[in-house]
C-alpha cells in the first residue's frame, strides 16, 4: 500500500461468525500466499481473534479495493490520504484502527473553536492536550515517550503547551458533551455539585448570570436538559483551570442562553488570560464566541485532520463552502447555502387543521400556557420558535393529546408521530429491528431513499440502541418518527448533537418528507441556522419562563422572525460573501440600523 493510504476495520461491524471470510478469500495477495488479510488471533490487543486485520505493507491500497466490496458488513476502509498530510498520524489508536492527524492550538487569552463532523477526532485530540493520552506519532506499537512527542513540535506554538501538560503544570477543566449522563455520576442536590467545582469563588455570580439560582437546591435527577447543560457550564467556569475544553455549549439551551454562555466563556478568556478550546455545532453561536477556529476533515472514525488555525469567518465560510483554501481540499461535495431574503409568501394551501384558542395551567401559582387560536396547513413545515420554559413542548404535548387543555375544545382527530425533546433509549435492541417493528416499508428503496439514507443510519443499523452516541440516537429518532404513519408530525429539538452537515441533511429529509407525503411537520428547536432551512412559517412563543406563555397565531417567516428577535433584543446581519447569518454586536451600527428598520433577519 502506498503510504499515503490506510485501512480501516471497524471491528463494531465485522461479524466472523456471521460471513465466510470473503474479504480474505477474495484478496489478490492473499491468493498468491501473502498474509495481507489475516486473523487477529489470540495475542491481538484488541478485537476478537477471529476478527480480521490487514497488511498495510501488503495491500495494493485504494486501486484494489476487493476487499471492501466482498465484505457483507461494510466493516473495511481502504482511504487514500490527502497528499499534504504529513507521513505519519499524531496519534492512531492501533492497526487499521482511526488515525488523527495535527492538534489545535490553545491560546492564553483566547477561545479557539474546532468546528467538523462528528467522530473525526475531536475528543482525541482534546484527551491528548489535556495528558489523557500520550500522542504516539502513530507508534503505536512501540509508543514514544513524551520528550519524542514535544520535539516532534519543535519550533510550534504547541511546543510549550505540550510540555506544560508533560510537566503536569497545566491544569484542565472539562465540560462533557453528553449532560444526560451527570445525574448518573453524581447523586445530590445541584449546590452540592457546584460547590465542590467552585475553586475561583464564584458560583453565586454564574448562577445569577445563568439564571439557575431557582434549581440550586433541586436534586441534580430532577433536572431538565437546558438546566443541566447550564449547571455543567457554570461548574466548568467556576473551576480554577489554565485549559478549558467545552464540548457543545449549545444542546438544549435557548438563543438568549446561548449568546449568555457565548459571553461568560469569552469573559473568562479575556479578562483571566485563560485558554478555551470549544466545539461548537450552532455556527451563529461559534461565530460570536471564537477568535479563531481549526477545521476537521476526513472520513469519519477513519481518519482525522485538524487544520492550522483560521479566522473565525474565513473557517466557518470555507466549511460551508465544503473547500479549503489554505489546504487546497475539498471536503465536500457542494455548498451549504442560506436565503438572505424572506422564503416565498405561503402560497393559499389546504388547511390540515384548525386548532382553537386554548390555555393550560399546571395548578395554583404554576405555569400556565394561552394559545391563539391557529391553522396548521398541509403539505408545510411549520418552526416554532420561543425560549426554554415558555410552554413549546406543552403545546406539542396538547395537540398530540398528552395533555388536555383547562380551556378550549381541542379535538383534531389526527394520527400524531411525536418526538420528545430528550431521547432516552432502554431498549436492548438492534437498530434494523427496533425501525422494522415501527414500519413494514422498513428496507424498501424508498424508505432507504427518503429516510434512511438522508439520515446517514446504514452504519448504525446493526448497533444496539444502547450503544449509540447522542447523535446517533438522535438521528434514529427522527427516523423512527417520520417512519409512522401520521396526519402530523412534532418534533422536539431535533438538532440536538448533531453536526452542522447532518443537521443540514436531517433538514432536508424532514423537508422533503413533507413536500412528498403531502403531510404536516412541525419542529421546535433553538438553532436559528435549523428553522431558517426548514420552516415554511413561523409560530413564536412569549412570556415569562417557568411561570406563563403565550403562543400567537402562526405567521411568515419576516413577521415571525422579526417578532421572536424582538423579543430577544438580538439582530442578525448576512455575511456578504456566503449569505449566512450572524450575530450583530449589540449596540453596533448594523444592529441599531436594522432594529430601527424592523427588520432583526432577513436582510433583503
Amino acid at each position: 500500500m502506498a503510504d499515503d493510504s490506510i485501512a480501516v476495520v471497524d471491528l463494531d461491524r465485522c461479524q466472523p461468525d456471521r460471513c465466510n471470510y470473503e474479504c480474505s478469500n477474495f484478496c489478490p495477495p492473499n491468493r498468491t500466499g501473502k498474509e495481507c488479510i489475516t486473523q487477529r488471533g489470540e495475542d491481538a490487543d484488541v478485537g476478537g481473534p477471529d476478527q480480521i486485520q490487514i497488511s498495510e505493507e501488503i495491500c495494493l491500497g485504494e486501486t484494489c479495493g476487493i476487499c471492501v466490496e466482498k465484505c457483507p458488513f461494510d466493516a473495511i476502509e481502504i482511504i487514500n490520504l490527502p497528499q499534504e498530510l504529513g507521513d505519519e498520524p499524531t496519534h492512531r489508536y492501533g492497526e487499521n484502527s482511526f488515525a488523527l492527524y495535527g492538534l489545535p492550538i490553545p491560546e492564553k487569552g483566547k477561545v479557539t473553536g474546532i468546528l467538523g463532523p462528528n467522530g473525526i477526532g475531536k475528543s482525541t485530540a482534546i484527551k491528548a492536550l489535556g495528558g489523557e493520552i500520550t500522542p504516539n506519532l502513530g507508534n503505536f506499537a512501540e509508543p514514544p515517550e513524551w520528550d519524542a512527542v514535544i520535539d516532534e513540535f519543535r519550533g510550534t506554538e504547541l511546543q510549550p503547551f505540550l510540555k506544560g501538560v508533560r510537566d503536569g503544570d497545566i491544569d484542565v477543566a472539562r465540560k462533557p458533551q453528553y449532560v444526560d449522563q451527570i445525574p448518573k455520576s453524581f447523586d445530590g442536590k445541584t449546590r452540592e455539585l457546584l460547590a465542590s467545582a467552585d475553586e475561583r469563588g464564584v458560583l453565586e455570580e454564574l448562577a445569577e448570570r445563568l439564571s439557575i439560582e431557582p434549581v440550586l437546591d433541586s436534586d441534580i435527577d430532577t433536572l431538565s436538559g437546558g438546566e443541566l447543560q447550564r449547571v455543567a457550564l457554570a461548574a466548568t467556569l467556576a473551576r480554577d483551570a489554565d485549559f478549558y475544553f467545552l464540548d457543545e455549549l449549545t444542546p438544549y439551551l435557548d438563543i438568549d442562553q446561548r449568546v449568555t454562555a457565548a459571553r461568560l466563556v469569552r469573559e473568562l478568556a479575556e479578562d483571566d488570560d485563560r485558554a478555551m478550546l470549544v466545539v461548537e455545532h450552532d455556527l451563529a453561536v461559534l461565530d460570536l464566541l471564537a477568535d479563531s477556529i481549526h477545521v476537521a476533515y476526513g472520513e469519519p472514525s477513519a481518519y482525522g485532520v485538524i487544520t492550522t488555525p483560521k479566522s473565525t469567518r474565513n473557517g466557518i465560510n470555507e466549511y460551508l463552502r465544503g473547500y479549503l483554501d489554505n489546504e487546497n481540499m475539498r471536503i465536500r461535495p457542494e455548498s451549504i447555502e442560506f436565503e438572505e431574503h424572506a422564503p416565498r409568501v405561503t402560497s393559499r394551501s389546504e388547511a390540515l387543521v384548525e386548532y382553537p384558542d386554548m390555555s393550560k395551567s399546571y395548578g395554583d401559582g404554576e405555569f400556565t400556557l394561552d394559545v391563539e387560536g391557529g391553522v396548521i396547513n398541509r403539505n408545510e413545515v411549520l418552526g416554532i420558535l420561543g425560549p426554554n420554559g415558555i410552554g413549546k413542548s406543552t403545546f406539542a404535548k396538547l395537540l398530540a393529546g398528552k395533555l388536555e387543555p383547562d380551556e378550549g375544545d381541542l379535538d383534531l382527530d389526527l394520527d400524531i408521530a411525536y418526538k420528545p425533546q430528550y431521547v432516552e433509549v432502554d431498549q436492548h435492541m438492534r437498530v434494523d429491528a427496533f425501525l422494522s417493528s415501527i414500519t413494514d416499508d422498513f428496507g424498501s428503496s424508498y424508505w432507504e431513499t427518503e429516510i434512511a439514507n438522508p439520515l446517514q443510519l446504514g452504519r448504525i443499523m446493526e448497533q444496539n440502541l444502547t450503544d449509540l452516541s447522542g447523535g446517533e440516537r438522535q438521528r434514529v429518532a427522527i427516523a423512527a418518527t417520520l417512519s409512522r404513519d401520521a396526519d402530523l408530525y412534532l418534533l422536539d429539538e431535533p438538532s440536538a448533537h448533531l453536526d452542522v452537515e447532518q443537521r443540514v441533511l436531517a433538514a432536508r429529509a424532514i423537508r422533503r418528507y413533507a413536500e412528498n407525503h403531502e403531510t404536516s411537520v412541525m419542529v421546535i428547536d433553538h438553532d436559528i441556522y435549523t428553522i431558517d432551512l426548514l420552516s415554511d412559517r413561523l409560530l413564536v412563543f412569549d412570556g415569562e419562563p417557568a411561570a406563563n406563555g403565550y403562543a400567537s397565531t402562526p405567521k411568515g417567516m419576516r413577521e415571525g422572525m422579526n417578532e421572536f428577535l424582538a423579543n430577544l433584543d438580538i439582530t442578525f446581519r448576512r455575511d456578504e460573501n456566503i449569505g449566512r447569518p450572524r450575530i450583530n454586536k449589540p449596540g453596533s451600527q448594523k444592529d441599531k440600523q436594522q432594529k430601527r428598520d424592523g427588520e432583526y433577519y432577513y436582510t433583503q
